[in-house]
């Protein structure tokens, strides 16, 4: 359909909640007021009582594809993001083969063409070697570059100093960086695995991929940025000591350095592992109650900019493994947008902030033209949010195609009911609508 007229909507916008009825034609917002009744649309949703908010934008996403598809793949993911209201997402190299070259990267970006219900971006890799590719990069079509600065599979790990400093004084775009100082996390497993052998608890993550393997690596990166005027974004920060390396006063329009929270370092902590164990493995590894309130209280303040999720499935039979055979990562795309408004049902958070964090601030750090905002004139990216309407996650009810979740029996206070995809209605209580495909995300760098 060509146009939507969304009627008697409470929107939750650039730090305030007001009401208001929005018309959407040709993909983009063409009015935001009181009293469009007498507009003609061909789909009319009336939204009273209901909020509704920009899409949520995840930074940061591991899809899987290509070469892991047993696991996940862009065209299942993607619309486990719209049911739950993610309207972008940014993909991660680490696939296989890993994503350092152009040819590579556009690849991706011809399956999500085909496959994709949500917008989207990929990072290039950086490897110690591919240098050459990432200043080859248009930086108007592709988010940024990701550099694993901390343990990886394949040759994702850039740990040559000398490598490091070239990417860091050459890219002219935003660096993401995953950061865990490798030879700390290699001494402190083989400490643990001599005491306890193979069965290690699970327990015992947090203190193998410690505070001081994030810090160190966090810090020399943050260091690295600051030396050569980077623009750096230091992905999932899991620690309270790390938060302090960030600045809470420049205006996100203005900073070179950012960071990021992500879900499971909000929900969770290391007390959750005797309960879950596995299916909240993840690097860097979720905490303690110390760091978890540290990374709520830095978001808040805004030591750190955004909310992602790290999305990062694997099968079931992957994960119910020992301690060092299972993988790091699950699914939380579905899950991310509730999970933030559970936490404003126990008043921890406003909904003009989860809007900032979710929306408005990804589109201001990686320069998204035209999203992340409901302004006329806009791609709408839109959703619409019952605050109260009560559902429990369970494997009926998950889209990803790993079939599980670590919220699984969990029960959520409120509901997506409408996402609303660059013009077109994705999802509708409940129902998946795939007549229209997502787009590229397109950016604007040279801004500041």
């Amino acid at each position: 359909m060509s146009s939507i007229l969304i009627l008697n909507a409470n929107i939750v916008n650039e730090n305030k909640v007001f009401q208001s009825d929005v018309l959407i034609r040709n993909e983009r917002i063409e009015k935001i007021s009181p009293g469009l009744q007498a507009e003609k649309a061909d789909k009319i949703i009336d939204a009273k009582g209901k909020y509704l908010l920009p899409g949520a934008i995840d930074d940061q996403v591991h899809f899987r594809e290509p070469g892991l598809t047993h696991k996940a793949n862009i065209f299942t993911e993607s619309r486990a993001a719209v049911a739950g209201g993610v309207t972008s997402f940014m993909e991660m190299p680490n696939t296989i083969p890993p994503t350092f070259t152009q040819n590579l990267l556009e690849d991706k970006y011809q399956i999500a063409a085909k496959n994709s219900l949500a917008n989207y971006s990929f990072y290039i890799g950086a490897s110690n070697d591919n240098l050459d590719e990432i200043l080859k990069t248009d930086a108007t079509k592709v988010c940024g570059l990701k550099i694993f600065m901390g343990s990886s599979t394949g040759n994702l790990l850039v740990d040559d100093p000398k490598v490091l400093e070239q990417i860091f004084s050459n890219v002219p775009f935003l660096i993401a960086s995953h950061c865990e100082d490798e030879p700390t996390i290699r001494k402190n497993t083989e400490e643990f695995r001599n005491k306890y052998g193979e069965d290690l608890p699970m327990e015992y993550h947090p203190l193998i991929r410690s505070e001081e393997a994030c810090y160190k690596s966090s810090s020399f990166a943050v260091g690295l940025a600051k030396k050569h005027g980077t623009r750096f974004h230091v992905l999932h920060i899991s620690t309270a000591k790390e938060t302090l390396l960030f600045d809470d006063k420049t205006p996100l329009e203005k900073k070179k350095i950012t960071s990021e929270a992500c879900i499971h370092h909000l929900w969770f902590n290391d007390a959750d592992y005797k309960r879950l164990g596995t299916k909240i493995k993840w690097n860097p590894a979720i905490k303690t109650p110390l760091d978890q309130k540290a990374i709520m209280i830095a978001l808040l303040s805004d030591y750190i900019d955004v909310v992602a999720t790290d999305h990062a499935p694997h099968t079931t039979e992957e994960k119910n493994n020992t301690y060092f055979k299972a993988p790091s990562g699950g699914p939380l795309i579905q899950h991310s947008v509730v999970a933030m408004l559970e936490f404003y049902h126990r008043g921890e958070i406003s909904l003009e902030n989860i809007v900032r964090k979710m929306c408005h601030s990804p589109a201001i750090l990686f320069r998204i033209r035209e999203r992340g905002f409901i302004r006329e004139a806009y791609y709408a990216d839109l959703v619409l949010v019952d605050l109260n309407s009560p559902w429990e996650v369970n494997k009926s009810n998950i889209l990803s195609k790993c079939g599980w979740s670590p919220f699984e029996g969990e029960t959520f206070k409120s509901k997506i009911t409408h996402t609303i995809v660059s013009g077109h209605l994705a999802y509708e209580n409940g129902v998946l609508n795939e007549n229209r495909l997502g787009k590229r995300l397109l950016f604007n760098p040279d801004l500041g």
